[in-house]
């Protein structure tokens, strides 16, 4: 790549800090002055977002000017996964434009914004904006659109890992095409730190397919990062848990020698949970903060900012702070409990130091004996440079339809030519004439079943073959209900008090876990076997049931284990000469399951089987992460009562599941034949709560049901009411509509994980081992003492998890040894 003739005032200001110019910022530079696109993969640390930003800065130089005056209108568009990535950057962006003297106005915009900010920023924009993908897509919404983005100069996409393979991905996928089509000019310029396909996602960011006009820039390489194991010191690893409560006086201790640490938690309720645990250890009264985003928008600016003027010791966060923030005091991440991805691990570790030069320091602290050996894979990995991620899949039919409006409310459309705008990305090159009229007719009327209502007609074709919106009062309520996040609802658990009424609440439970119910199913809940006896609006109603819970009702909010952990945690399992460098207790565990039952070695598929408190247990090692194995729950114990085999319940984590009943399965080859995702999965997706729930999101993704009315917002019932009336209307008159496809799509891919279901049932085809025992093994015991008590909120049953976990192990870990023979 050619070296990019870099501004005197830009070198200078490095220069003024003892810092330099480095290689990759600028070869971005010189990708936007030869007139490329250009997509960054560069350490934490490196200057990314400085980099994404040089031709911007470099363009209001005095030197590039040659005295004429500044650019007029909104040159560059910075676009984030986060709101509070957007007000870092401005912070960090603030400064070199002054200290350089720049004319540069910078503004963010997002749901937080004032609405007179937001329609003056239409008006007189400034030189650069920075949104989120949602606040972008109703920016294009307007009239004033065309005028707002026809100067338009760059789109820099930071963190584009976090969402491109997403539905936030595909509205931005959208978003771009129009934006190119509205400024051909335009460049596009996206950064990442841990994307593990660099040229599936350089792929992503080319307009039509047109790989040669994106430059692909390779940072330079930074200090290996510093990633410890935190391990008990008079105590063994768990054998069960997830919290990690063990480790808070250790942890502690960590943080008081820090300057300042940031504990990272897996999801908003363990960082509560560990927030109020560090508390109760606080004896020094150490400034110590939580961040998650269920907080209000005042709550998480409030601690932000007191991280930013280093007032804080330590900070608990989830996700919410995953990304890009730069806070530089920071000497100390923790990961408490499995990180899940190196990707990921990798991200949180970055927010160490923010120094390309210096080691970022990171503590991971597993829950349990096999959270241990997805650290240890997920350390190897950190260390050796490996990186993780989701894959890009096709784009939501929902997300077009959403697409659509917002270009209907900013201007009357031709089909064809907003057709060949929409096929210039990736995500969507694949809608061909038939899917789009599919598309435009949902769009017009609601689909044939709903055509004959007024309230479902958005868009008119006149006789010269343009759209145009129906009513002009759409646009208004196609800008109060866009947007691509859906929040989770809770489901309220209630007695059946008769003629399908519900009476006294027994408590909530996620609507993840709901959507795998149906009628007669069984579950644990508030101390309780409970059958259920209907589902309806948001509702779970319930009758007592004498017999033993068949499924858990503690889901979460679970992150995939990815297929690379995966893979190296099986690596790891046979590895016998690797397990040395184990702590005893790890390696005792893997040396008595080795001699007493076997290894899942890669490839394969370890089924054991084994009578326990008076029912005949199978676990299925399968690695493939929570959804799937969940789904593979479901799916099996199905299959076993059509056969007789009389299953009471079954109980997953990320590496196994276990499934018991009251016969034993001797074979597990028909329970588990290629043909169970053609027949039970289908009926199962269908006839469960699974559809239902995904049909509620896209309908609200693309258009069909409301959430908010002007001054007025739906609750969480009424939408559920409104979608399930749609759905059964549909299911009946209209079975092939555009958003049941929509919704499948989404149950198939996101709710059940059925891509890695498939690949576990196409191994199995070849490399089932079945292994029968007299009692528990010991890689059997950290599922195991989840069953009874996944009514419990992660983190609060941790310890009575390790009372039921030691009685459990006892017999998984003794040896017997055979008898000595007589003598003659």
């Amino acid at each position: 790549m050619t070296t990019a003739q870099i501004p005197p005032e830009i070198t200078d200001w490095f220069a003024g800090r003892e810092w330099r110019v480095r290689r990759h910022q600028g070869e971005m530079l010189a990708a936007a002055d030869a007139g490329h696109h250009a997509m960054l993969v560069a350490d934490t640390g490196a200057g990314k977002t400085l980099a994404g930003f040089l031709p911007t800065l470099a363009d209001f130089t005095p030197s590039r000017l040659c005295g004429e005056p500044p650019p007029e209108g909104l040159h560059t568009l910075y676009v984030s996964p986060l709101k509070a990535l957007a007000h870092d950057v401005q912070r960090n962006l603030v400064t070199p434009v002054e200290e350089m003297g720049l004319p540069i106005r910078i503004e963010t915009r997002s749901g937080d914004t004032p609405s007179d900010r937001k329609k003056r920023q239409r008006i007189k924009p400034p030189h650069i904006l920075l949104t989120t993908p949602e606040s972008l897509s109703l920016l294009l919404s307007y009239p004033d659109s065309f005028a707002l983005f026809a100067t338009l100069k760059r789109v820099v996409i930071d963190e584009v890992h976090a969402f491109a393979t997403g539905k936030r991905g595909d509205l931005l996928a959208l978003a771009l095409s129009r934006l190119q089509a509205i400024a051909p000019q335009m460049q596009r310029a996206a950064l990442s730190a841990t994307v593990a396909s660099p040229e599936a996602f350089r792929e992503w960011l080319a307009p039509w397919g047109d790989l040669d006009s994106v430059e692909l820039v390779i940072g330079e390489e930074g200090a290996p990062a510093d990633v410890e194991i935190l391990l008990p010191v008079e105590q063994r690893v768990p054998w069960g848990g997830h919290a990690a409560t063990w480790a808070i006086p250790q942890l502690y201790e960590q943080i008081r020698a820090a300057r300042t640490a940031l504990v990272f938690t897996n999801t908003r309720f363990l960082a509560e949970y560990i927030f109020q645990y560090l508390w109760d250890v606080n004896e020094d009264k150490l400034p110590i903060g939580i961040h998650h985003g269920s907080l209000s928008k005042e709550a998480r600016r409030k601690v932000e900012g007191a991280m930013a003027r280093g007032e804080l010791r330590a900070l608990v966060a989830t996700a919410s702070l995953d990304l890009g923030v730069d806070w530089g005091d920071i000497d100390l991440v923790v990961q408490m409990g499995a990180p899940k991805g190196s990707s990921r691990l990798l991200q949180r570790i970055g927010r160490a130091n923010h120094r390309l030069d210096q080691r970022s320091k990171a503590l991971l602290v597993p829950g349990n004996r096999f959270e241990f050996l997805e650290a240890t894979a997920a350390k190897d990995a950190v260390d050796e440079g490996q990186r993780d991620g989701e894959d890009f899949r096709p784009g939501g039919l929902d997300v077009l339809a959403q697409h659509v409006m917002a270009c209907a409310c900013a201007a009357p459309f031709q089909e064809d030519e907003l057709l060949a705008e929409v096929r210039s990305s990736l995500a969507y090159a694949w809608i061909d004439a038939e899917i789009w009229a599919r598309v435009l007719t949902f769009a017009e009327t609601g689909g044939y079943a709903l055509k004959a209502y007024d309230k479902f007609r958005r868009i008119v074709r006149d006789t010269a073959g343009v759209w145009r919106l129906a009513h002009p009062d759409q646009a208004a309520r196609h800008r109060l209900n866009a947007g691509i996040i859906i929040d989770s609802e809770m489901l309220e658990v209630r007695i059946n008090s008769g003629r399908g009424r519900g009476g006294r609440s027994l408590g909530r439970v996620e609507e993840r876990f709901a959507a795998t119910l149906r009628p007669g199913d069984t579950f644990a809940f508030a101390g309780m076997s409970l059958e259920v006896v209907k589902l309806q609006d948001m509702e779970v109603l319930v009758k007592a049931s004498k017999s033993s819970a068949m499924i858990p009702s503690y889901g979460g909010a679970r992150m995939p284990l990815t297929t690379h952990l995966a893979e190296r945690v099986r690596a790891m399992l046979v590895d016998r000469a690797s397990w040395a460098r184990f702590p005893d207790d790890v390696r005792e565990w893997l040396e008595v399951q080795d001699w007493r039952s076997q290894m899942p070695g890669p490839g394969q598929l370890l089924v054991e089987s084994f009578p326990h408190a008076g029912r005949h247990y199978s676990v299925y090692y399968t690695f493939e992460g929570w959804n799937a194995n969940q789904s593979l729950g479901m799916l099996i114990t199905r299959r076993m009562e059509d056969r007789g085999l009389q299953p009471l319940g079954f109980v997953a984590n990320d590496y196994s599941l276990a499934v018991w009943g009251l016969k034993p399965v001797t074979d597990h080859a028909p329970l588990l034949s290629p043909d169970i995702l053609k027949e039970e999965f289908v009926e199962w997706v269908q006839n469960s709560h699974l559809l239902r729930r995904a049909f509620r999101e896209v309908a609200v993704i693309g258009g069909l049901v409301e959430r908010q009315h002007p001054g007025k917002r739906k609750t969480g019932k009424q939408v559920t009411f409104s979608t399930d009336l749609i759905y059964d209307v549909l299911r009946k008159y209209e079975p092939d509509h555009l958003l049941l496809e929509a919704a499948w799509a989404d149950a198939r891919t996101r709710l059940t994980d059925v891509g890695r279901l498939g690949d576990l049932l196409d191994r199995s085809a070849d490399q089932l081992v079945h292994v029968e025992l007299d009692r528990v093994s010991p890689l059997a015991v950290p599922v195991l003492v989840m069953v009874g008590r996944e009514a419990t909120p992660q983190g609060a049953a941790d310890d009575e998890l390790l009372l039921e976990a030691e009685s459990l192990a006892g017999a998984a870990m003794r040896v017997d040894m055979p008898e000595p023979a007589e003598d003659d």
